[in-house]
């Protein structure tokens, strides 16, 4: 078959299976060609696997008729449940899977899945599990480096989705959940219609943490100079990053945590600006078009950055100081004693970024 007449090929109705397990920007950054996909051939049912942790991601979107796990619990019971995932996937007659995840646990999905046609990267292991392979997304796009989004995007390009331009993500926050931010901003004593930014000083590794105490720092001066009510946020097991800011501030900080994803985008659809490290909130809050100011240490800022991208979107910034070891794992910092990337973001520079924005939305 002809890669590109797979989807002009399908009939009214056809279901389609996307594998893309995590995480929180990944699934974001899957939204822009979900859309795509769904304003082109609005008959197609998609169904997207990904972990439960992040379905509330997905939850709402139009383009997405049904969220799938790849099966929960631990020894015999997450058995179990994949057994029943798989179950339900072959009931449904996918005609096309497509993984974007190319890992053992999506290996085994998309071999049992029972789609007619099952496709993945052409670097992917197992090569031979795949009907057709996509091939390097760069020489579909023609670019020598690619965002994530147009990653993603690309392989769907190649599968005959006519290419256009790549709009920003989406994600969608109910009525229960706004209703759950009235309450919990009044419990934080923030009024209504108080501006109020979002400060997120975690994030997965300390080669992308900038210093509590610089957040503190930025956190005074959004109150001071901005007018913003800084609120600091966190994921779970990430409350010690907030003590530390706390502690390096003047006062009590007012702290977001223990909140879901859903409650969470929430609290960012209201906020006038988003700031803080290469994290998966950042990309949630450029989804929900807020301005954005996000601090880049180890990882690239050209593949996670803000989608679209600060050239093509007053409202966001990034703040990144070159080096040439830059990008890297991340786990630690392979070429310093310590992560040098991040730490040597300074005050000011951040300071700059977020004046920068709030003039562009003022």
């Amino acid at each position: 078959m002809n890669a590109a007449s797979l989807l002009p090929g399908l009939p009214p109705g056809a279901r389609v299976l996307v594998i893309r397990l995590r995480s929180i920007g990944d699934t974001i950054l899957l939204t822009p060609a979900l859309r795509l996909l769904k304003e082109w051939r609005p008959d197609l049912r998609v169904s997207v696997v990904l972990e439960a942790r992040f379905r509330q991601l997905l939850e709402g979107n139009p383009a997405v008729e049904e969220i799938l796990t790849p099966g929960e619990g631990a020894g015999w019971n997450k058995l179990r449940s994949r057994f029943e995932v798989i179950r339900k996937m072959r009931r449904q007659a996918f005609f096309v899977c497509l993984s974007l995840h190319g890992g053992p646990t999506s290996r085994q999905l998309a071999r049992w899945s029972g789609a007619r046609w099952r496709v993945g990267f052409a670097h992917y292991r197992a090569p031979g599990l795949y009907h057709l392979l996509v091939p390097d997304a760069r020489t579909i796009l023609h670019k020598p480096f690619l965002h994530t989004a147009e990653h993603q995007a690309a392989a769907f390009f190649y599968l005959g989705l006519p290419q256009k331009e790549i709009p920003r993500a989406q994600l969608f926050s109910g009525a229960g959940q706004t209703a759950w931010w009235d309450a919990k901003r009044e419990s934080l004593g923030i009024a209504s219609g108080q501006p109020y930014a979002i400060v997120h000083p975690t994030a997965l590794y300390r080669t992308k943490e900038w210093a509590p105490e610089k957040f503190a720092q930025i956190g005074a001066h959004l109150q001071k100079a901005a007018g913003l009510v800084p609120l600091y946020s966190c994921g779970p097991g990430e409350s010690g990053v907030l003590d530390a800011v706390e502690k390096a501030s003047p006062a009590p900080v007012r702290r977001l945590e223990g909140a879901s994803l859903a409650q969470f985008a929430a609290a960012l659809a209201g906020a006038r600006l988003f700031v803080g490290n290469d994290s998966g909130p950042a990309h949630m809050a450029a989804a929900l078009a807020r301005p954005v100011v996000v601090i880049f240490g180890s990882s690239s800022s050209p593949i996670w950055g803000p989608w679209p991208r600060q050239d093509s979107n007053p409202s966001a910034r990034v703040v990144q100081n070159p080096f040439a070891c830059n990008p890297c794992p991340g786990d630690r910092c392979y070429q310093f004693a310590q992560p040098e990337c991040i730490l040597s973001v300074t005050f000011d520079q951040v300071k700059q970024a977020v004046q920068s924005v709030l003039a562009q939305v003022s």
